[in-house]
Order: structure tokens, then sequence, then C-alpha cells
């Protein structure tokens, strides 16, 4: 793709969309699959960078994989790799990745050591790796304590009882639970104070009991028992993107006249960021929810959206999705309870302060609360938008191009090749639509 894109202004449209498959669901049945015995096969996968740093890594330890865009096969089970030869894992930037394989490493035999991209070696783990020395495993880092590189002397792991407290990533929560079915003793989970983006570690829960896993958790989340079993293979098929729609979906809420539908997801659906739904609703937008579909409609008769105050801290994702939205409502928007966000591929908060402000709106920090102000007189101004290597710091403010006159470029828009590649043909789309 070229170095920069200038989004064109789009009228208003209708459309239905069916965007990629969820990356989240995705990586995490590729990881399900090969601590399953027998063989699964993985539906509409999504097929982008996050998921395929996914697959190679498996290849290289060892499992057998046949992958294409719309199927994934997985032999799982027993690692036929060898085990007297150090494995080298480069997991770019996907965190999902780094954190599930850290853990599984320590059930496999072998030594593998876990890297990836500069970015990477800047986004903690130290919390899942004190959790799983708790649990026995043996790992080191290779540089900075807390932080990848690190390396994994696998074989496997009692499991048992572990106590963790408030956790920076529901990912740390997520890998460990995803080994607990392979643990001798299984896993219990002790976990003190709120989880962030819960509805990903329901997410986890819900997919390892589609593959047989055993498990329990009181209604907070702070006891989750996982039994030690053998999960089954499965043949699943992956819905799709809950945060790769909510582009189109905002988009549909901020220019007049305009509805989209996306088909396959609906109030069925394991993903928490469908709720990005309710929250543009909340702002004046119109929703239909079915149970394998969504719709989104502008306010009626022209109307603006108004600014919300809402708690995003069970989907963070969506902080920017709601922050492009925020640029056509009257009013202030507050997005609370996102520090995270600074542990993301990028520093989100520093990014969308940063980017916001060149359109003309008005940002404030406040801790983990992120406060936004559209331009006074209505009209955001013409920028040139960097994108930090941050898939979703270029969809989100495509959403405010699109809906702008003003002449709004996008950095670097290939980085959202990381979760969805064909993102910007998509956008394009809409203008025959």
């Amino acid at each position: 793709m070229p170095r920069s894109i200038t989004i064109e202004p789009l009228a208003a449209f209708e459309a239905s969309i069916c965007p990629p498959g969820s990356k989240s669901l995705t990586n995490r049945a590729l990881l399900l699959s090969a601590l399953a015995e027998g063989r699964s096969i993985i539906r509409r996968p999504l097929w982008a960078d996050d998921t395929r740093r996914m697959v190679e890594a498996l290849r290289r330890i060892g499992f057998d994989l046949d992958a294409d865009e719309d199927r994934i096969e997985i032999e799982g089970g027993a690692v036929r790799s060898d085990p007297g030869a150090p494995i080298r894992l480069d997991l770019g930037n996907s965190g999902t990745s780094i954190r599930s394989l850290a853990a599984a490493c320590c059930l496999w035999p072998g030594r593998f050591t876990l890297d990836g991209i500069e970015r990477m070696r800047r986004r903690p783990i130290g919390e899942l790796v004190d959790a799983l020395r708790q649990l026995g495993a043996s790992i080191a880092y290779e540089a900075d304590d807390g932080f990848p590189p690190l390396t994994v002397d696998g074989g496997s792991l009692n499991g048992g009882e572990v106590e963790i407290g408030p956790m920076q990533s529901s990912q740390y929560v997520t890998a460990l639970l995803m080994i607990g079915p392979r643990c001798g003793n299984g896993l219990s989970l002790r976990i003190g104070g709120a989880i962030p983006s819960r509805p990903y570690v329901v997410m986890t829960l819900g997919l390892m009991q589609r593959f047989g896993a055993e498990v329990d958790a009181d209604a907070a989340l702070t006891r989750i028992d996982v039994k030690s079993a053998s999960c089954r293979a499965i043949e699943y098929e992956v819905e799709p993107d809950a945060s790769s729609a909510s582009y189109f979906l905002a988009l549909a809420a901020v220019i007049p006249g305009s509805k989209c539908t996306i088909t396959g997801l609906g109030r069925r659906s394991l993903q928490g960021d469908v709720g990005i739904a309710d929250v543009l609703h909340q702002m004046g937008a119109s929703i239909l929810f079915g149970p394998d579909f969504l719709t989104v409609m502008a306010p009626p008769d022209g109307a603006r959206l108004k600014g919300v105050d809402v708690d995003l801290n069970a989907m963070p994702d969506m902080a920017m999705t709601l922050a492009a939205a925020a640029l056509f409502a009257d009013g202030p928007t507050t997005i609370r309870n996102v520090p995270n966000l600074r542990i993301k591929e990028t520093d989100r908060m520093a990014a969308l302060d940063h980017e916001l402000t060149k359109l003309g709106a008005r940002v404030r920090i406040d801790g983990g609360d992120l406060h936004i102000e559209a331009p006074s007189d209505g009209d955001l101004r013409p920028a040139d938008i960097d994108t930090y290597d941050d898939h979703r710091i270029a969809m989100s403010f495509a959403v405010a191009a699109a809906a702008s006159p003003a002449r709004i470029a996008i950095n670097d828009p290939d980085c959202v090749s990381k979760t969805y590649p064909g993102f910007f043909d998509d956008l394009e789309a809409l203008r025959r639509m």
C-alpha cells in the first residue's frame, strides 16, 4: 500500500457487511486445537498478521497444520518437534500470541524463546510469568525483567491453585485458563480485584467449553476452577470480528441517512465488543439486534449524535471507535477506566490525545479517563494522521476521515494488515452502496 491514503468523504450509504473472522476467537481456537486430542477444523478464520504469527509458531513447535484463508486443520495433542533443539518464536506485535504461547510452552518438552518487534519488548508480561512460576514453570527473561524476550524450558505443569492480584491484561488470565485442562492437577485461579476486558475472559471460558473443558466459575470471576482432562477436537466456525465491525457501525451512526448491517454477529456473540452498538444507541443512533445480525442507523432527520459518559473497561479496544464518533457529537464524551490503553500496540492514550488534537478536538487525560470535545464549530481540521504501527488507530481515524469533508490522510495504512488486511477496500466499497 502507499505510505499515506487520503480518505474521501462518504455520502449516505446502506450496506450489509460481513467482516473477517474474529482475531481473538481465531487465536484462541488455534491454541485450544493444539492442546486438544485429535484433528480440529477451524472454518472462516481470520487470515491476518496476528493469526499467521500463531500458525507459524505452532508449526515451528511441531504441530501438523494445513491452513488457508477458508479453514485451518490442526492435529492436536503431542508435540512432534525435537525437544533437544531450541526453538525461537517470532510473534511480531501479537500480544494474544505471545502471552498464550508463553503459558502453553510450559507444557511442551523443549526450550522456547518468545520474542517480537521492538514494541513487543515494551509490552509487559511479568504478571503472567509470576503466575506461571507459582505453578512451577521455568521461565527466564533474556533482557529486561517483566518484558519479552523470554525463554521457557517446557515439559509439564502439575497445576494446582494460583493466586493473582488485579492484572493489567485479561490476556494473562486467558493464557492461564487455556492450559488448565493439560495441568496434572487442573488449575484453580483465585483472582483479587477486577479483570480488565472481562468479556474476553468470558469468551475464553465459552470457547474452552466447546472444546470439552470442564470449568466452574463464580459470577464475579474471582474463582475459576478448570478440571484436568483431555479436551476434544472440534469443528468450529469463527464469527466475524466485532472490533472490526465497529468501524462500519460507527460510520453508519455519524453519516446522516446511513444504515449498516453486520451479518453473522448478534446477541449470541461471544465477543464483548458488540457492546459498542449499545454505546452508539446511547448517543442517539438506532439499533436492531438479532441472534446473528446487528444493524446501526444514523439518528433520524439528520440529527447529530450526543456525547456520552461511559466506562469502557470491559471493551477498551472500542475506545478508539468511540473517540472517532465523539468528533461528530454534540457535547463532551468521556471514556472512563481504560488505563490499559497505554500497554497496547502503542500507547493508545497518548496517540488519541495527539491525533484528535490535530483534528481540532479538545482532549484531556485524567488518569485512566479520556475526555473529548468536538471542535466548537463542528468542523474537523485537515490533518495527516500518524498511526504508530497500530491497526486500530488507522481504522478508527479512517472513520473520522470518511465522515468529514476535511482533507484527512492516514499514514502507514498497511498497519491494518495486523487484523484486517482488506479494511480500506471494504471502506471504499461503501461508495457503491
